[in-house]
């Protein structure tokens, strides 16, 4: 597959048409999940946390949206192969499952720092879809019926053999090597209502149509989703040119190619993975200590500072974070203090995250990045770099024996 494919991030489909079979299957309704305003509070976040608005996936943290499951505790995932009567599967759901476990797993407690842990409970046989794999139509923009079809007869032939009531997350994996199967078609799709099964309400599920063997870190991205995080990609308005313009490789919801894959430092604060106490709020002057985003403490260490965020606007903020070559950004071909912008009411895919340049004459990782000019974007040792409209000034002042970064920030008059 070319290396700009993206996998489709999240749909909110029109179901209709629903048999009687299933009477929970009346749930699929023509309308839109949208990421509505925060219905449980989490705590004070201080006056840099951005609240959450309207927009779908909005990166506001001053609270969280309860129709998603919160990752602060384990999560159980079923994970169920479907194959079609056109084909044979010549992979076993058990090949199927190695491809993304434990690997997500393990990305999760990583990011996380231990707080998340992703338990899957894989089908061990091929449950029979009713219609040849070419019939459902797959593809990135997939006409609805024919989803919608594809979905309510999963659920059909699922229903019988799986208690929901068991699992908080559910991925259907379809037949790799189905005729009809499409990888650019995985994605989360959404319910306008949630599905009433076992007793349990379920409001979305993972669709996935991955090659053997799979995208890296394609279904991290998307369990992602499941977590209300958004699409930080570009997708062009013609299907060509660069996807990742606003994010480069710095986040896997960007790209699930990315060589510094981890979450941002904004993300984990929304998950709930960093305390107040690890992200400082900067006015004035202020000589801060950050420790590597993806760097996981030893057993009982403090995770120390990981974010610096400076309130721009209503919406908006600049976030400062360092980035290093450990945890899940062992990849990474460049290392320092990358710094971005946050919108809150920017939805997902609209670029809600962009990483300031501050090298903007040059790049780096031309053979491998997913997009080499912003490879390059984190402030080095002895470097500074200013964002007039931000009224921000971000200087790199050192970096110490243990990996942290010693880093100046000024806002506000004394620019």
């Amino acid at each position: 597959m070319p290396r700009q494919r993206r996998t489709g991030g999240v749909e909110r489909p029109s179901l209709r048409g629903v048999t009687a079979a299933t009477t929970s299957l009346l749930a699929l309704v023509a309308t839109s999940l949208v990421a509505g305003p925060a219905v449980a509070a989490t705590g004070e976040q201080g006056p840099c946390a951005l609240p959450r608005t309207e927009a779908h996936h909005s990166l506001g943290v001053d609270g969280w949206n309860e129709t998603y499951p919160r990752p602060d505790h384990p999560l159980d995932a079923v994970v169920i192969f479907l194959s079609f009567p056109d084909h044979s599967p010549t992979t076993t759901p058990a090949e199927l499952a190695a491809d993304h476990f434990p690997a997500t797993t393990h990305f999760f407690q990583r990011s996380s720092y231990g707080k998340f842990t992703l338990r899957p409970h894989p089908l061990r046989q091929w449950i029979r879809m009713p219609r040849p794999s070419d019939w459902y139509g797959m593809q990135r923009d997939w006409d609805s019926e024919r989803r919608a079809a594809y979905l309510r007869d999963a659920i059909g032939v699922i229903d019988p053999k799986v208690d929901f009531s068991r699992f908080d997350l559910v991925y259907l994996v379809a037949d790799p090597d189905a005729p009809g199967v499409d990888s650019d078609a995985t994605k989360v799709v959404n319910f306008g209502r949630p599905l009433r099964m076992d007793g349990t309400d379920i409001r979305r599920i993972v669709t996935v149509f991955e090659q053997h063997p799979p995208d890296r870190n394609v279904l991290a991205h998307e369990t992602g989703h499941l977590f209300d995080l958004p699409d930080l990609y570009h997708r062009p308005s013609d299907g060509k040119g660069d996807w990742d313009t606003y994010v480069g490789d710095w986040d896997v919801m960007g790209s699930q190619f990315g060589l510094a894959a981890d979450f941002f430092g904004w993300h984990k604060w929304k998950l709930g993975w960093l305390e107040p106490e690890q992200v400082i709020c900067v006015q004035g002057t202020r000589n801060i200590t950050l420790e590597p985003v993806a760097a996981v403490p030893a057993a009982g260490a403090p995770l120390g500072t990981r974010l610096a965020v400076i309130r721009t606007g209503e919406g908006d903020a600049v976030a400062v974070e360092a980035r290093a070559a450990t945890g899940n950004d062992r990849t990474t071909c460049t290392e320092g203090v990358l710094i971005y912008r946050v919108r809150n009411a920017t939805p997902s895919g609209g670029g809600p995250v962009d990483v300031v340049d501050t090298h903007p004459r040059s790049g780096a990782c031309w053979d491998r990045s997913v997009y080499a000019p912003l490879a390059d974007a984190p402030l080095r040792v002895g470097e500074s770099f200013s964002i007039p409209e931000a009224h921000t000034r971000v200087e790199v002042l050192g970096r110490r024996p243990s990996g942290s970064w010693n880093v100046r920030i000024t806002t506000g008059a004394r620019l």
